[in-house]
């Protein structure tokens, strides 16, 4: 793959790289006190996804490990079904956002076609544009296998996962998703303000490495929808702890595919939805 990132209002000039936050005055009020305050706000923008030099989705997004999100997302919506089919990436930052430029394999460019699809995604919706009721509810095949886990190491993970929360920290409006290793050690951390495009990302970067996804978990800092069950079982990934409440189609979904899905994870406990044999 390779990267091209000319001269743009969304690149920070001092590192080179995408702007993920900006810095704003505001009125701050405590305890009925105002104070005017520099801020610090997290970027928003709108991401087109291309393939083939067709334009096919435009999702707003954080403008960072955007290569990891265009594999990503390719993979969990089924338009790749493998990272080697994915040739050429590149980057085109604009005025009013960025362009993913992607050359993909003739049978799957042509296969993407057939679909029709062309969605407009927005923070937090992940079907947007669906034409039928078929493509909105994908079913993909149950997972094979899958690493186990102790509830010590799942709690632990959450806590190891803020330290690489770095833009939520600064922002406070970012969602996150983490892979546990089958060790128990969170080694990638992937950030966004989208809770679909944080797992993408994640995914995206996973592939890359060639990482198996049934030898680990996917920690996410958000509910548990049906689209990241979804995407999940897509690759293979087997187990799922939220931080917050799923949804019952994802608990069906998760019960269909064989993904073990836990919601509520706190340090006061957690709540097992779904297939919990890879729970110890």
């Amino acid at each position: 793959m390779n990267t091209s990132k000319p001269s743009s209002p969304l690149i920070d000039d001092s590192t080179g790289d995408y702007a993920t936050f900006t810095h704003v005055q505001v009125d701050r009020w405590r305890d009925g006190q105002r104070e005017t305050v520099e801020d610090v706000v997290a970027e928003e923008v709108p991401i087109a996804l291309e393939y083939n030099g067709i334009s096919h989705a435009v999702m707003m997004a954080t403008p960072a490990d955007l290569e990891d999100f265009a594999l990503g997302f390719s993979l969990t919506e089924g338009i790749l079904a493998d990272p080697s089919e994915l040739y050429e990436c590149e980057i085109v930052p604009g005025c009013e956002g960025v362009q993913v430029q992607m050359r993909i394999a003739t049978e799957r460019f042509v296969a993407l076609k057939e679909k029709r699809r062309n969605l407009t995604g927005r923070t937090g919706c992940g079907l947007c544009g669906a034409e039928t009721l078929e493509q909105a509810v994908r079913h993909p095949q149950a997972v094979q296998g899958g690493a186990s886990f102790s509830v010590q190491q799942v709690h632990a993970a959450f806590e190891q996962m803020q330290a690489g929360q770095q833009l939520q920290q600064a922002t406070g409006a970012t969602h996150a998703a983490a892979w546990m290793d089958a060790s128990g050690r969170i080694v990638l951390v992937r950030e966004d303000v989208g809770r679909h495009n944080a797992l993408d990302k994640l995914i995206g970067a996973l592939a890359e490495e060639g990482e198996d996804f049934a030898q680990g978990a996917a920690i996410i800092t958000s509910r548990a929808s049906y689209e990241m069950v979804q995407k999940a079982a897509t690759v293979g990934i087997s187990f799922i702890a939220a931080v917050s409440a799923p949804t019952a189609l994802a608990i069906r979904l998760a019960e269909e595919t064989d993904v073990t899905l836990l919601g509520f994870v706190r340090k006061q406990g957690h709540v097992v939805y779904a297939r919990p044999h890879r729970l110890r």
